[in-house]
């Protein structure tokens, strides 16, 4: 898989660390020059210098091969714009990281439904910490293969669940209706506009992703990646 990241953020840096350390291609985008070349010296995966919010730099790093735009910088803003921009330019996936909570309403008006509030996820969790909740972070649920995908109901989607034909190791656990959260099982009748969350093996994630969130079609940008590439092995 093929990712790129805006902004070499310390969530962009663990998270680049890990994918390469699985095989994954990686790039990120930075400002900041020395950054580049400290990160360079120990990372291996590729660098570009510039600013990820403009579109001759997000097109040097190929959307149409592009499996996911993060857009992690610190600043909202510059994070919004980058988010549209990866859209239009054909990015398969984009995400957003926001941290002024007022920017949700205005991700979800734009479609950027890959929307992601730190400080939100990690006081939800201190929150049930303090209530005496033993649950655990997500992340130490999902080991190995197993993944989670989300999808909005269309009219075209509005059936029961048993009648989505989801492949094998592929399963729906709940749904969001009006931002309210419910159990499902094969019986349940889902509605335009619910919220479905999915169960799946990590190998059905582009099958589900062709589905429910079709590449857009646009013509190939001109130019060639322009990245620096790690030396390090």
């Amino acid at each position: 898989m093929r990712t790129v990241f805006i902004g070499a953020s310390e969530v962009s840096v663990e998270t680049a660390r890990a994918l390469v350390k699985k095989g994954h291609e990686v790039i990120i985008i930075e400002t900041d020059k020395a950054k580049i070349e400290d990160l360079s010296e120990e990372m291996d995966c590729s660098f570009l210098h510039g600013d990820g919010s403009r579109p001759d730099i997000l097109r040097e790093v190929n959307p149409e091969k592009t499996d996911i735009l993060f857009c992690l910088t610190d600043s909202d803003q510059a994070n919004l714009i980058a988010s549209l921009l990866g859209r239009s330019l054909g990015f398969r996936r984009v995400v957003t990281s926001i941290r002024d909570e007022q920017f949700e309403g205005i991700c979800q008006e734009l479609g950027l439904k890959d929307t992601i509030i730190p400080s939100r996820t990690i006081s939800r969790y201190l929150e049930d910490m303090v209530g005496g909740s033993k649950n655990v972070e997500l992340s130490t649920v999902l080991k190995d293969e197993a993944r989670i995908f989300t999808f909005t109901v269309s009219k075209e989607d509005a059936v029961a669940v048993n009648e989505l034909k989801l492949p094998a190791q592929a399963r729906v656990v709940c749904y969001y209706r009006e931002d309210k959260f419910a159990h499902a099982d094969e019986e349940t009748t889902l509605r335009p506009g619910d919220e479905v969350v999915i169960l799946t093996h990590s190998k059905h994630l582009g099958e589900l992703e062709e589905r429910w969130q079709p590449k857009q079609q646009q013509e190939e940008p001109a130019g060639s990646a322009s990245v620096k590439k790690s030396n390090q092995k």
